[in-house]
């Protein structure tokens, strides 16, 4: 208990970000393979986040969907990356005016996959350009989650298909 109010009065263990991201490599579709669901994640699956370049470059549309209850649902949101944090850093913006931060604490060279989060470490997704990733590729995402800080404990797999 102690441990935990030390680390929140000195804002230590906060995950650290992958030094640059290439927002136009990372748009596109991404499936969520297990994540620190949030209360409007529970019961959903198939989960999928699609990521679009807006024209002119300066916001990336977001549109987040899954199945809850044997029906698809969706918000949509935008992002805007963080001046001075080579695109890592987002602030995600849902019905116009609830702002939230997502940090790339883990990307692939090829943007195969990605590992976000947000700066308390409380939320964090594993996100993969493919629905089901190897058993071994999943060991490895939580060993480095682990590693930045992310409690492995509360990730819960996303069932897709």
């Amino acid at each position: 208990m102690f441990r935990n109010f030390l680390k929140k009065c000195l804002h230590i263990g906060k995950p650290v970000t992958v030094t640059q991201v290439d927002v136009g490599k990372y748009c596109g579709t991404w499936y969520e393979i297990a994540s620190i669901p949030g209360r409007q994640q529970r019961r959903c699956t198939n989960t999928k986040a699609e990521y679009t370049l807006e024209s002119g470059g300066g916001r990336v549309l977001v549109r987040n969907s899954c199945r809850r209850n044997g029906k698809e649902v969706s918000v949509k949101a935008t992002a805007v990356p963080v001046e001075g944090s080579g695109n890592a850093k987002l602030i995600v913006t849902f019905f116009g005016f609830l702002k939230a931060d997502y940090w790339v604490i883990g990307l692939a060279d090829d943007y195969s996959w990605a590992m976000v989060s947000n700066p308390s470490a409380t939320r964090c997704w594993i996100l993969s350009r493919t629905p089901y990733p190897d058993e071994a590729l999943y060991r490895q995402f939580l060993d480095k989650l682990r590693l930045k800080g992310i409690d492995i404990s509360r990730l819960t797999k996303t069932v897709q298909g």
